[in-house]
């Protein structure tokens, strides 16, 4: 009896010391994730993050970095952006909420949260609509969402030709009386969020631009026109609207120099009357040669027919010796012997 009772004190003592083991261990657990992420979490609990700390453990078995999802979520919640503190209704079919949900989502894509969490922001203080899901589009299509929120709010200015793309410092137009026009433009574009997806990029505006510009000097009457009233190309370029399917709307056109170049027309001109000339010299130099080309022939032909008359008078004695002899010919009576 003694000896069972011994057995069964031994046994609860065994319990008690796994129980205490497991407890210790998961006081451990607690600790180490108390002490690595709890400052963090202490940080999003006092703005409002509403990040949990099991959330925050969760986030690292999936390689997420728990203080820029925290950052951006602690801006997004300071910045009174729509998130699920404040929002109303079903936050999962809303595009406009910042979720938690939405952010890490995004992170794993290969985004930048910081970055779409900025734009919303600058876009909200700027009265801009425009939604997570939208910023996020954007930021995925390897377009700068920060960059194009600010361009919305204040335009830029596009150089039309640009140096540091193309190297040419002007555009190089001729009117119809054949005076060259080199033209500076400025370009002033506002980004088009809604087609910032897709939308053509700054290359395609100053193509169009540089385009149109050299068609409106080209059907020009003369440069003298173009100089006295530039407004009429830019009048006439936007007119065509070249920011169709672009990632920016045309705010507006303006030549910032002109200058004359050369009078390509006259040069054409004495160029082709020149050309024209080597022509005209050319098929009279092939007439002189076939005109001395026949006189030779005709004084090879007199040669030949010398030739032939001094063959013919060579027959002329040996004829008459033939006659005499076959008394064909003879002497008359009374006539010299």
């Amino acid at each position: 009896m003694e000896h069972i009772i011994g057995l069964e004190g031994g046994g609860f003592e065994v319990f008690l010391f796994v129980i205490l083991g497991f407890g210790g261990i998961v006081g451990l657990v607690v600790f180490i994730i108390a002490l690595k992420y709890g400052a963090l979490w202490f940080e999003g609990f006092n703005c409002g993050a509403r990040i949990g700390l099991l959330e925050l453990v969760t986030m690292g078995f999936r390689q997420v970095d728990q203080k820029s999802m925290m950052r951006a979520k602690i801006q997004a919640v300071q910045a009174n952006l729509p998130t699920e503190a404040n929002a109303r209704g079903d936050t999962v079919l809303d595009g406009s909420i910042v979720t938690t949900q939405r952010l890490e989502a995004h992170y794993l894509a290969g985004g930048n949260i910081l970055r779409v969490v900025e734009s919303l922001v600058a876009a909200n203080s700027a009265g801009i609509d425009l939604e997570f899901d939208q910023a996020a589009a954007i930021d995925l299509a390897g377009r700068d969402v920060v960059d194009a929120v600010r361009t919305s709010v204040e335009p830029k200015v596009i150089h039309c030709p640009d140096p540091e793309r193309s190297g040419k410092t002007f555009l190089s137009a001729v009117a119809r009386n054949g005076v060259e026009l080199k033209v500076r433009a400025q370009v002033t574009v506002r980004t088009n969020l809604a087609q910032l997806i897709g939308g053509a990029t700054e290359e395609t505006i100053i193509a169009r631009v540089g385009e149109s510009i050299i068609s409106s000097i080209g059907s020009a009457d003369g440069h003298a026109a173009v100089l006295e009233n530039p407004d009429m190309i830019t009048k006439a370029v936007l007119e065509r609207g070249l920011d169709s399917q672009t990632a920016f709307e045309i705010v507006s056109i303006d030549i910032a120099d002109v200058d004359v170049g050369e009078n390509i027309g006259s040069r054409l001109q004495a160029d082709q009357a020149e050309a024209d000339t080597r022509v005209a010299r050319a098929q009279a130099e092939q007439r002189r040669a076939e005109a001395i080309a026949v006189e030779q022939e005709m004084k090879a032909d007199v040669v030949a027919n010398r030739a032939k008359l001094v063959l013919a008078e060579a027959q002329v004695p040996l004829a008459m010796a033939t006659a005499f002899q076959s008394g064909k010919i003879g002497f008359a009576e009374g006539s010299p012997s």
